[in-house]
């Protein structure tokens, strides 16, 4: 039996059962007292909380300490959502909760607490907030009656001959799935290929045979990483310019660091979740497109790509970048919208100082954190007069000026 000592300064009886209420927990085998300040211990029962977050048609169980804040549950939400934290407002009871406001706040509850989450607009990493999971449906063309063979294209002596003539091999939305055989036959007389928009699956090793090729295009295709020969394009000694957007991609291997004559990589659209260490070989690369992918970091070496002049790591789940992206001396634009970042290099502004365009709408970065960076003025100073010249040129679109970051 619990006794309890009354106080004469309970006013009516909601205050009495709830003193009844408090006084019996203290007695319950395991409770502990949260102290002010103090880390609740998530494996205490006593000290745990049990929350579900209802968002885009799903219910995400969280368990936190009773000590913990609205604000450590929206960190814990943003892997789990692809919301930023500043991109949350969570509701209970039809009320919104503040930042700062502990759980234990809230009083003592056996079930499970309700949270809806509402995301707002343009505040997400990645490509948007993650949605309820839907059956998977693919999108490579499944074998039909007509669909059974392999789509083949006929190529005629004339246009082979032409081929190796110009160098110019086109067969961008030609609607095949395999490189005709007389592509790899053209050997060292092609410079140029544009194989975009089709169903390809397939590079060979045979690649390695266009010793002169210096540009490939195999965007929009259904290339997956164990069908694409690395050990082929590694061996391209000319090759400027590989484009291997919107594909299925999820890992980029070592043997890219062979291709040291590139100037621009563009891998935007892929499943890939870093960039290899490798990457920092590639000194004479002037472009990188990796957006709307999954990457979380960027290796430190990136700095080494000292000739790098724009960067787009868009759309992704990056939290930081390396302090080495201050190396990159020729960096005149960097994309970072809808990612993660919470900074950015200390010394970016002030090292880059070519630097005139940069894009973290989307991010935990905003204008006022920004101009509070070593290099602000100058930086300020070259993106107005970028602006200033668009206006004189009647550049398209140049009649907005992009702060560049979020203001709040």
């Amino acid at each position: 039996m619990v006794k309890i000592k009354l106080k004469s300064s309970f006013t009516n009886q909601k205050q009495l059962a709830l003193y009844i209420i408090l006084s019996q927990d203290w007695f319950k085998p395991g409770f502990q007292m949260a102290t002010n300040g103090a880390t609740g211990d998530q494996s205490d029962p006593a000290n745990t909380i049990k929350i579900s977050v209802k968002f885009n048609g799903r219910s995400i169980p969280v368990n936190l300490s009773v000590e913990s804040t609205v604000k450590d549950l929206k960190s814990l939400l943003q892997p789990l959502t692809d919301v930023l934290p500043r991109g949350q407002k969570l509701i209970a009871k039809g009320k919104i909760l503040d930042d700062e406001m502990k759980f234990s706040s809230l009083g003592t509850y056996n079930g499970v607490y309700k949270i809806q989450l509402i995301a707002s607009q343009g505040l997400h990493q990645g490509s948007g907030p993650i949605k309820k999971e839907s059956p998977v449906v693919s999108s490579l063309r499944r074998p039909t009656e007509t669909n059974t063979r392999e789509k083949q294209v006929t190529v005629v002596k004339s246009q082979f001959e032409r081929w190796k003539l110009t160098g110019v091999i086109a067969l961008s939305n030609s609607d095949i799935k395999v490189v005709p055989q007389e592509v790899w036959n053209c050997g060292s007389s092609v410079r140029f290929i544009d194989l975009n928009c089709n169903s390809i699956q397939d590079i060979p090793e045979a690649i390695g045979g266009l010793s002169s090729l210096q540009k490939l295009f195999l965007n929009s295709n259904c290339i997956e990483d164990e069908s694409l020969s690395w050990k082929g394009l590694s061996s391209l000694k000319s090759l400027s310019f590989l484009s291997l957007s919107q594909n299925l991609l999820t890992t980029l291997p070592s043997d890219l660091g062979a291709l040291t004559t590139l100037k621009e990589l563009r891998v935007a659209n892929n499943k890939l979740t870093c960039l290899p260490d490798e990457i920092g070989l590639l000194v004479n690369l002037e472009v990188l497109e990796a957006n709307d992918n999954r990457i979380r970091t960027i290796p430190s070496c990136i700095g080494n790509c000292k000739a790098l002049v724009e960067v787009d790591l868009s759309s992704n789940l990056l939290v930081e970048l390396p302090e080495t992206f201050s190396n990159l001396g020729n960096l005149k634009a960097l994309h970072l919208h809808n990612n993660g970042l919470k900074s950015l290099p200390m010394t970016l502004l002030k090292n880059c100082n070519q630097l005139s365009t940069l894009d973290l709408h989307g991010t935990e970065i905003t204008m006022d954190m920004l101009r509070e960076f070593e290099g602000w003025e100058s930086f300020d100073e070259r993106r107005v007069l970028k602006h200033s010249k668009q206006l004189a040129f009647r550049v398209r679109g140049a009649s907005y000026f992009d702060e560049g970051a979020d203001k709040s």
